[in-house]
């Protein structure tokens, strides 16, 4: 028997211990690194989406001569053009709902849902139509094929235009501070001072929302 068999296996035994002892300390920092790794990737896509504002447009500055929407002529008529399918959009509403809470007796709105022509019957009167019809002072419409969101230059869920008595334009963006999130925003609190303190009109803001003229699945994709 070689005298040195059992040291060389012992020896052996040893080596492969402290290999596995390095490894353990090595794959859990290491796993620990990935995962964190993973998960500021995953938050800075979130907090890119939610902070990515729609295509930016020029509305016309004097209510379209050629639309159908009803505007009052005695107070101040804001449109608001909407997704029905935009989970974003949801924010949207409620925010002007606290508009026309805050601002009563001082305007009317209007509410446009984009309704493509060769869908299903009822297609656009999903919860956020009934939402919006709620709201008092608010009246609810289907844009076919976007045919009013077109003469407004709308193009992302929750664009928001205010017009004046006259029709000049006061305000355009939107009124919520990223997609999908109610809450304290330029947008609103622009819309209330021009309202309540007569601020000087013609303010902007980011729309943050969905295409607007885009099919159902266009929104599934979005908020995948």
């Amino acid at each position: 028997m070689n005298p040195l068999g059992t040291s060389t296996s012992n020896g052996d035994d040893q080596v492969i211990r402290n290999h596995r002892r390095k490894l353990r300390w090595f794959t859990l920092p290491a796993l620990t690194a990935l995962w964190l790794g993973l998960v500021g990737i995953g938050m800075s896509a979130m907090w890119k989406y939610q902070t990515t504002p729609g295509e930016f447009t020029q509305p016309p500055r004097q209510w379209p001569a050629n639309s159908q929407i009803e505007r009052n002529t005695n107070r101040a008529t804001l449109v608001m053009f909407a997704h029905p399918h935009c989970p974003c959009t949801r924010a949207s509403i409620n925010e002007l709902a606290l508009i026309m809470a805050h601002c009563a007796g001082k305007l009317d709105a209007r509410v446009l849902f984009f309704k493509p022509t060769d869908f299903p019957k009822n297609w656009e009167q999903t919860d956020l139509w009934f939402s919006a019809e709620d709201i008092p002072d608010v009246k609810v419409f289907g844009d076919r094929d976007g045919s009013e969101a077109k003469r407004f230059h709308a193009k992302t869920s929750g664009y928001t235009l205010l017009f004046d008595s006259e029709g000049q334009l006061l305000f355009r963006g939107g009124i919520t501070g990223s997609r999908g999130h109610a809450g304290e925003n330029v947008g609103r609190s622009a819309i209330e001072s021009i309202l309540i303190s007569g601020a000087s009109g013609a303010g902007q803001t980011f729309t943050f929302g969905c295409p607007l003229l885009g099919k159902k699945d266009t929104c599934d994709k979005e908020h995948q």
